[in-house]
């Protein structure tokens, strides 16, 4: 695939086995944006990256004397509901992506039987540093267990 209309029309193509749950709404949503040269575009990168790099992951790395940051990834993972989809609420992980940084989840526990991950990221080219605290965090808690795939759940 080397475009989001590629993409597109893949699905599309092999709708029955690509998508029996659900449509392809926010591609199509993404695709009639228009192109990355588009100045509203633009001006909403530059406004993305300044909140997320300058004054939000480089400046708390800065002014805290962080090697890195680290959070819970997400709540505990989902059953997907095939009538009203995901709901997924909240999550650590947008940050690093908006910035375009460095960004490693690992399993830190579960909850209910769901997995629940941990999230290293830091600023800009800090991935030797990130892959180093997520190796030696998963060493000492060894929280990773083969996936199950479970029809229900037993509330905690």
């Amino acid at each position: 695939m080397k475009s989001l209309a590629a993409v597109i029309d893949f699905n599309e193509k092999n709708r029955d086995r690509e998508m029996p749950w659900f449509g392809q709404e926010i591609l199509e949503m993404a695709q009639s944006k228009g192109p990355l040269t588009d100045p509203a575009y633009r001006k909403a990168l530059a406004l993305c990256r300044r909140l997320s790099r300058t004054l939000g992951i480089d400046r708390a790395v800065t002014q805290f004397k962080l090697d890195a940051l680290a959070a819970p990834t997400a709540d505990p993972a989902w059953l997907t509901d095939p009538i009203t989809g995901d709901h997924a609420i909240g999550g650590s992980t947008t940050p690093a992506a908006v910035a375009g940084y460095p960004s490693i989840t690992l399993p830190m526990g579960s909850v209910a039987g769901l997995p629940v991950g941990l999230s290293f990221f830091g600023k800009a080219y800090s991935e030797p540093a990130l892959v180093k605290y997520a190796y030696a965090f998963e060493q000492l808690a060894r929280h990773r267990t083969a996936p199950r795939f479970l029809a229900s759940v037993t509330p905690a």
